[in-house]
């Protein structure tokens, strides 16, 4: 009778820790379903050129890597997925998370205890006993946190992906501006010249009674005037080869092999953007490792309400009577169940859910005003393009013929020099400027497939990335 009544209390404890204890509930993260909702609401050589053999097969990474010629845009790139400080930085932590993938879901070491008495009557014996505990995961916690673990290191790879894409594309976007700055130098210097040879016609004028030195004086003061805005053009250059040339961590000297060529811009085509930028966009990337992340991170929770079982044995003597020692110990799940933890996750999982949803909601509306900004920048260009400069130009050449005839009039040169500088000036910053949209426009969309972490460190090759978690 005594073992069926105890059968029957293990029985009802057993169904009492079952019932009591939370199962886990799987929620896919469905970004269709609220996409569709929204819309309905509206310097060492050789270490880079291995790397750029490397890496040859990502977009916009060119096959042939020669910089003897000086630096190209798209090499640049090469030398700054290489170089570039904060990479180092991402890549760095991505192998912390490689460490910790690589060493978790453990067995707990075992523990070893031994006590030891003396007594102080003469022939009493010494005392003592040892014992060996381990505990045994028969809960399948330490599989979950191997899992866990390997989302993290999913995320951070994720976040070095997105973080060698934002170089890449902040490396574009600055080489415009340095090529930009560079083309206005040039424009400058041109309307000096021009500005010089017509000092040199007013200066015959002035000697000849012509004009006056008031009118005179005007024009060596828009002389000077351009020479100072030209200086001013040369400093904003040097700036621009400098924030240049960081982003490729080289030093300063290295300006001077920089190729003053804008970049190749890939407009992408697609039907779809909208799932273009879900399924490719970097920055999301990362929030749907993190929400991969939650989700077993609820699970973890939800398995440490079951226990682990700690096993001893060991060896003791007491009064000369040598015996061997056995312990048991199960803790009992009734009353705390890892409830704080398994809510706290729960509410972790739905900000992890808030966090791509509303990411997803701000990226659509920059691709939005990035795609109207391209093509308002490309409509300007070309009516810069195709008429004023045109027009200006044109200008220039009847002055030209007229000052050939021997009729000369020093402020209407002035006028067409100045205005045409304008005019040139301007194109090139929209030509800038479109390109740059369009740009930001790849940058939100993403790459056309699925990038890899550049490999520059042993811990970032493709055997130890996302092939290993499951």
């Amino acid at each position: 009778m005594s073992y069926k009544f105890y059968g029957s209390i293990s029985f009802l404890y057993i169904a009492f820790f079952i019932a009591g204890c939370q199962s886990y509930e799987p929620a896919p993260l469905d970004i269709g379903s609220y996409r569709n909702d929204l819309e309905n609401r509206l310097i060492n050589i050789e270490p880079i050129t291995e790397f750029a053999n490397r890496v040859a097969a990502s977009d916009g990474v060119p096959v042939q890597f020669d910089m003897h010629d000086g630096i190209s845009p798209s090499e640049g790139e090469v030398i700054a997925l290489f170089y570039n400080p904060e990479l180092r930085m991402a890549r760095l932590e991505a192998s912390v998370a490689l460490a910790k993938y690589e060493t978790a879901g453990l067995w707990q070491d075992p523990v070893f205890g031994f006590d030891g008495a003396e007594i102080s009557s003469p022939s009493a014996p010494f005392e003592f006993g040892f014992m060996a505990n381990v505990s045994i995961p028969i809960s399948g916690r330490l599989k979950v946190e191997k899992k866990r673990a390997g989302t993290i290191y999913e995320a951070q790879l994720m976040k070095l992906i997105n973080d060698e894409w934002n170089v890449r594309s902040e490396l574009r976007r600055r080489w415009v501006n340095w090529a930009t700055a560079t083309l206005q130098v040039q424009l400058f210097n041109e309307a000096i010249d021009q500005l010089e040879r017509i000092i040199l016609i007013a200066d015959t004028l002035a000697k000849a009674g012509e004009i006056n030195r008031v009118e005179y004086r005007l024009l060596t003061v828009e002389l000077a005037s351009y020479k100072v805005k030209a200086t001013d053009a040369t400093l904003h250059l040097f700036e621009e080869e400098l924030v240049l040339i960081g982003l490729m961590g080289l030093p300063p000297v290295s300006g001077e092999y920089l190729i003053a060529e804008f970049p190749a811009i890939q407009t992408t085509v697609t039907g779809d953007e909208t799932a273009r930028l879900i399924d490719a966009n970097t920055e999301l990337a990362i929030l749907f490792a993190n929400y991969q992340t939650a989700e077993e991170s609820l699970r973890l929770e939800i398995k440490k309400q079951y226990p682990d079982i700690e096993i001893g044995s060991g060896y003791g003597s007491e009064f000369n009577d040598h015996r061997v020692l056995f312990g048991l110990t199960i803790p009992l799940s009734i009353w705390n169940r890892n409830q704080a933890g398994i809510a706290n996750a729960k509410t972790q999982r739905e900000v992890a859910r808030a966090e791509v949803e509303t990411t997803f909601a701000r990226l659509f509306r920059e691709l939005t005003l990035a795609n109207t900004s391209f093509l308002i920048k490309k409509t300007q260009r070309a009516f810069y393009a195709n008429d004023i400069v045109p027009m200006l130009e044109e200008q220039t050449k009847d002055i030209v013929q007229i000052v050939e005839l021997g009729e000369v009039d020093t402020f209407i040169l002035l006028e067409t020099v100045t205005r045409q500088h304008d005019a040139k000036n301007r194109l090139l910053r929209l030509q800038a400027d479109e390109m740059i949209a369009a740009i930001r426009v790849h940058q939100i969309l993403g790459p056309e497939y699925q990038l890899h972490p550049s490999p520059v460190n042993r811990e970032l090759t493709t055997e130890d990335t996302l092939g290993g978690v499951q």
